[in-house]
């Protein structure tokens, strides 16, 4: 990317979302409720997308600089994408707890339908094969089963502590060390992908990438450049998550009002928090970059169960003990009902085809694209509809 970019893109995102959110809070309760909410969620959004981009461009420079192959650079791209966004969903838990919970998870379904859309639009070969990254088929891998396991484990002790609980005894809510406990297990496996990932895959080390190091910056970036980068992410991902997560309560009271249910609130709140990975994957396509294009894709997927979620698990719990947010009827955080239920055991049948799809030959032919994406939006489909 060149420096040109480097002073429009983000920074016309910042400005921009800036602007609207001082629109919105000099004007206040003078404008119409409504307007004054789409404001605030417009400039956080843009906020936060423009702090996701300088983000990346602080990690591109860095992956430059280490001289990291095309799948490593656009996976660790991905990962700090993930930091404006990890902040706005700090927010949304803070203001609306079972609503931000939900989110985090059915970002994966969003996730999910994106990769595979994307492999309809992948280069394929005479038979109509989209081979897939090397990195992406020997470890990613091994997050869709890894996730498929989480879910189902998971979601199957949600429906059996609903039906099996004794007569008296309460097994409708998880705890703040039920949360810790989950939290920790699963973002312990996102760290050692992370390792294993950089060690495999980075600069040919147990195996070969099958793009060498991007040119992703013609002068590597200076040291000061990166962290001043770094650090206007971090502050922009603060100011543009507190008007998001404002956002999220006007949106999902006015839809309440109107009848519909949480859950499709939660969805249009999910497209929002992964709409930053859809960008990276459409530009990064459009340049030819067809593995940063899927880095970005599979990490928009492994990195909602292990970075994701976990984290949102680890601030509802300490959000709890703090007095933050209000704790449940039995003293619990999270409800263990119908919505966290389906949203948490439906992630099993989605991760599973995905792994399947990819895993058994490195490849995706047209069959499996259509099956993903059929599998993957009829799964969204009924959450919306009957969740």
């Amino acid at each position: 990317m060149t420096n040109e970019k480097h002073g429009k893109m983000w920074l016309k995102l910042i400005v921009g979302g800036g602007i609207s959110l001082a629109i919105a809070n000099l004007l206040g309760h003078s404008i119409p409720g409504w307007l004054h909410g789409a404001l605030m969620g417009l400039g956080g959004l843009s906020v936060v997308f423009g702090s996701s981009e300088v983000m990346i461009e602080a990690v591109e420079g860095f992956a430059a600089r280490r001289k990291m192959n095309t799948f490593v650079a656009g996976t660790m791209a991905g990962l700090a994408s993930n930091i404006p966004e990890l902040v706005m969903l700090g927010f949304v838990l803070a203001a609306t707890p079972r609503v931000g919970f939900i989110v985090s998870v059915l970002t994966l379904h969003v996730g999910v339908a994106a990769f595979g859309l994307y492999c309809g639009f992948l280069p394929r070969d005479i038979e109509g094969q989209a081979a897939m990254p090397k990195p992406l088929v020997k470890l990613s891998t091994d997050l869709y089963a890894a996730a498929a396991g989480a879910f189902f484990a998971i979601g199957s002790i949600f429906v059996l502590m609903k039906v099996f609980a004794p007569p008296g005894h309460n097994n409708s809510e998880l705890g703040t060390t039920d949360l810790y406990v989950i939290g920790a297990a699963l973002l312990m496996v996102q760290v050692v992908a992370v390792f294993r990932l950089v060690k495999r895959f980075s600069d040919g080390g147990e195996d070969e990438a099958n793009q060498p190091a991007p040119e992703i910056q013609r002068d590597p970036m200076s040291v000061k450049t990166i962290m001043g980068f770094s650090l206007i992410g971090l502050v922009g991902a603060v100011l543009g998550g507190h008007a998001v997560g404002e956002f999220a309560a006007v949106l999902v009271g006015a839809l309440r009002e109107k009848g519909y249910s949480e859950m499709f609130g939660a969805l249009i709140l999910s497209v929002f928090a992964a709409s930053g990975a859809f960008v990276m994957i459409g530009t990064a396509h459009f340049k030819g970059k067809h593995d940063i294009a899927m880095a970005n894709a599979s990490g928009a997927v492994t990195q909602v169960p292990f970075l994701v979620l976990p984290i949102a698990f680890i601030l509802l719990a300490a959000f709890s003990q703090t007095g933050l947010i209000p704790t449940l009827e039995h003293g619990g955080v999270i409800p263990i009902d119908f919505q966290s239920t389906s949203a948490i055991l439906l992630g099993f049948p989605s991760m599973l085809i995905l792994w399947k799809a990819v895993q058994d030959d490195g490849k995706v032919n047209w069959l499996e694209t259509t099956s993903m994406i059929s599998i993957f939006f009829l799964v969204i489909y009924l959450m919306a509809v009957h969740g």
